[in-house]
């Protein structure tokens, strides 16, 4: 037999004691909960440590990936299959064709160019989109810049009564201080620039627009 010291007990902790250790325990990781995991998980920040602590902005920036993965991910229709009309059978030599008349061509609405000039600030984080009201075949031109600080930017567009989160994008990239070119849109909708910030300053964008359009608004 081992000569073990068994503890008394005076030794052993009280009910009260265990209590107490309990309640501390609890406390610790509501505090914790509070200061730590929310900020960082949800950007939910009821007390303001976790913004100090520069954890409510990594919150707040995983949602923000979750969303740009969501609209990556987001499924485009496919296009509408062509039905091949079938051909059409012999004809005998006593029947005659009777030629169909041509249709008369159907005027399109004329548009009347537009030239427009808008800017926006972004603060880090944040996100912005300016959109045209365009008709199918109209071109615009486009030049838009930074004060120098690069963003992420999406050129798309989305047509009217469209599928739920369809859109067409014509150019994106990432961390980049402007861009300038033109392009036709493909059906009738809003066309235009999403921008967002992923740096640390706040950032101010010039847009510059020309062409058929009727009319520019910013959306975000």
């Amino acid at each position: 037999m081992f000569n073990t010291k068994l503890p008394t007990q005076s030794e052993l902790p009280t009910s009260r004691q265990l209590l107490r250790s309990t309640v501390i325990a609890m406390g610790v990781a509501a505090a914790l909960l509070v200061t730590v995991v929310m900020p960082s998980e949800y950007a939910i920040d009821p007390t303001g440590v976790g913004r100090v602590l520069g954890l409510t902005q990594m919150g707040e920036m995983k949602e923000v990936l979750a969303e740009e993965a969501a609209a990556d991910a987001a499924v485009q229709p496919a296009a509408t299959p062509v039905v091949q009309a079938p051909a059409p059978g012999p004809v005998a030599p006593h029947e005659q064709v009777a030629a169909a008349p041509l249709a008369e061509p159907v005027a399109e609405p004329q548009q009347a160019l537009k030239a427009d000039e808008m800017t926006v600030t972004l603060k880090p984080g944040e996100a912005s989109e300016i959109k045209l009201e365009m008709l199918d075949k109209a071109t615009v031109s486009y030049e838009w810049a930074t004060d120098g600080v690069p963003v992420n930017h999406d050129t798309h567009g989305e047509p009217y009564n469209g599928p739920k989160g369809y859109y067409h994008s014509y150019s994106k990239a990432k961390q980049v201080k402007g861009d300038k070119g033109e392009f036709t849109a493909i059906f009738d909708g809003t066309h235009g620039w999403f921008w967002r910030n992923r740096s640390n300053s706040d950032v101010t964008i010039t847009l510059k627009t020309k062409g058929e359009y009727l009319s520019v608004k910013r959306v975000i």
